[in-house]
């Protein structure tokens, strides 16, 4: 997988006022310092802006979209208790495999993770783990949904939706299939296919809006897609429905 390319700080920044920063977290960048030491992450170009910011939760490296992060320790606490009490509203975008149409459907699966960390169905020693999904749109091959994690396990929305059959577009860790034009486009040139690039090349998930309320203040803030996304989404539309 390609190595991002630094991004400024300041160019995540989605909104701000007095107690928060909202960023648009771009794919490929870890949210906390990993184990690999990896030379980019959020917390630390976080930190080089202002060493007082705190992250309010994580995304995976893969994952886009919005990240909450507190101008300082009253807010983070106050934000903490919220995420605890289930207060917050997070909506995210996902291009899956195959043709899904559900409203409001629930995916209750307790969930546990492997030695090597990767997610799995667990029902005897698995955390309680609820996911609520919704179609935006049918494609012939593909479906994209808005999906709301009631809890906040580890790569739960991919697991969950892995397990209903509906693996995540590019997320082969999980039985996601790599998107090719040449298999929905007609006339598709042959003698590209030697080399044929996918629409996608990360987790087709993205962190779409946000919504909470505190201080007396209503917050809902929306991460526009990042260019990728947006791509497979226009293509998808174009040559699969």
């Amino acid at each position: 997988m390609d190595n991002p390319k630094v991004i400024p700080f300041k160019q995540m920044i989605i909104e701000e006022d007095e107690h928060f920063i909202f960023i648009n977290k771009p794919a490929l960048y870890s949210s906390l310092d990993d184990r690999h030491g990896d030379v980019f992450s959020i917390i630390r170009q976080a930190k080089k802006h202002d060493e007082n910011l705190q992250l309010c939760h994580r995304l995976d490296k893969e994952t886009s979209g919005i990240l909450v992060i507190a101008k300082n320790e009253m807010v983070y606490r106050e934000m903490a208790m919220l995420f605890e009490k289930r207060e917050v509203k997070k909506i995210y975008h996902a291009m899956v495999n195959g043709s899904l149409n559900v409203q409001d459907q629930k995916i209750v699966l307790p969930l546990g993770q492997t030695a090597k960390g990767i997610a799995k169905v667990d029902k005897i020693d698995g955390k309680p783990s609820e996911t609520i999904v919704s179609t935006l749109k049918n494609y012939r091959h593909y479906s994209l949904l808005s999906c709301s994690p009631v809890t906040g396990r580890l790569h739960q929305i991919r697991i969950h939706l892995a397990s209903q059959n509906f693996p995540l577009v590019a997320d082969v860790t999980y039985n996601g299939k790599m998107p090719f034009l040449s298999k929905i486009k007609p006339k598709f040139k042959e003698g590209k296919w030697a080399n044929e690039e996918p629409m996608m090349k990360r987790v087709a998930l993205h962190s779409y809006s946000i919504h909470f309320n505190l201080f007396e203040k209503e917050y809902n803030i929306v991460a526009p897609y990042p260019k990728d996304f947006a791509v497979l989404v226009k293509l998808v539309e174009k040559y699969d429905s």
